[in-house]
């Protein structure tokens, strides 16, 4: 059955969902955790380092908002700070340095907006990442688990692939954010979330994913060996494409094109 859009932003800020660290715990084997983004401070919202999959290096960069009450407040309820994004970016320039592919899970309503992390440069931090990302002469794979929202999921899927969970969401805000501008009004927010074409159906008719992801058996053993042996694939493919740079251009300038086209 079909849900409507409101429901599905309920099901992607369920704290009983699998996080990003579920994925890199089940998915990969080895993960070694890296800190800092050797500027300010390590941001806990943002979790990465270096794993294997099917035997081979990878690097790992998940936005992690944890479960419990305990947990959320120590990742920030998955808010990063610059320097969160800062140390996604000195990760993934090091994968390009030694040749390692990059998968990263994003789960955020938006990157922290408070006065330290704007005085911080929080808008910098965000536009380097979609710079350098555009740029990056690995693969890179971007996986919407949860919530995709603003600039703060943007800042990791400037990515070759973009795949989303089946009740994932994907928007330039969240529908309380829109409601309250539009209608200065929260409580409208279901009205916004169908106005804002956030889930994964409109996103994948938009160019805006590749892939929609299905939740049977989410949080099992098989939901977890599916999307590792989806990944194992993809990278084997991207790896041997001599021209990732201009297929990603490419990707991001077609997005929304044939709805205009349409039109």
């Amino acid at each position: 059955m079909s849900l409507i859009p409101y429901n599905r932003v309920k099901l992607a800020r369920d704290s009983e969902r699998p996080t990003g660290l579920d994925y890199i715990r089940h998915i990969f084997k080895g993960f070694m955790e890296f800190h800092g983004d050797r500027r300010f401070a390590d941001d806990h919202a943002v979790v990465g380092g270096i794993a294997r999959l099917d035997g081979s290096p990878v690097t790992v960069i998940a936005i992690e908002k944890g479960h419990t009450a305990k947990e959320r407040a120590y990742r920030n309820f998955g808010a990063a700070h610059p320097e969160g994004y800062r140390k996604a970016l000195r990760l993934m320039k090091q994968a390009e340095k030694f040749g390692r592919p990059i998968v990263c899970f994003i789960d955020t309503s938006g990157a922290y907006c408070g006065i330290g992390a704007e005085e911080r440069g929080q808008g910098q931090a965000i536009a380097e990442n979609l710079m350098e990302m555009s740029t990056l002469c690995v693969p890179v794979i971007s996986i919407l688990i949860g919530e995709g929202g603003s600039g703060g999921a943007l800042g990791l899927a400037v990515s070759d692939r973009v795949w989303m969970l089946q009740n994932a969401v994907y928007s330039v805000i969240s529908p309380e954010g829109c409601a309250s501008i539009l209608w200065k009004d929260a409580s409208k927010a279901e009205i916004a979330a169908a106005r804002l074409k956030l889930t994964a159906e409109d996103a994948k008719s938009l160019g805006v994913i590749e892939r929609i992801l299905s939740e049977e058996n989410i949080g099992k053993k098989e939901f977890y060996e599916r999307i590792r042996t989806l990944l194992i694939e993809e990278i084997g493919e991207l790896s041997n494409d001599l021209d990732l740079v201009g297929k990603r251009y490419e990707r991001f300038r077609r997005i929304g094109a044939d709805v205009v086209n349409k039109e």
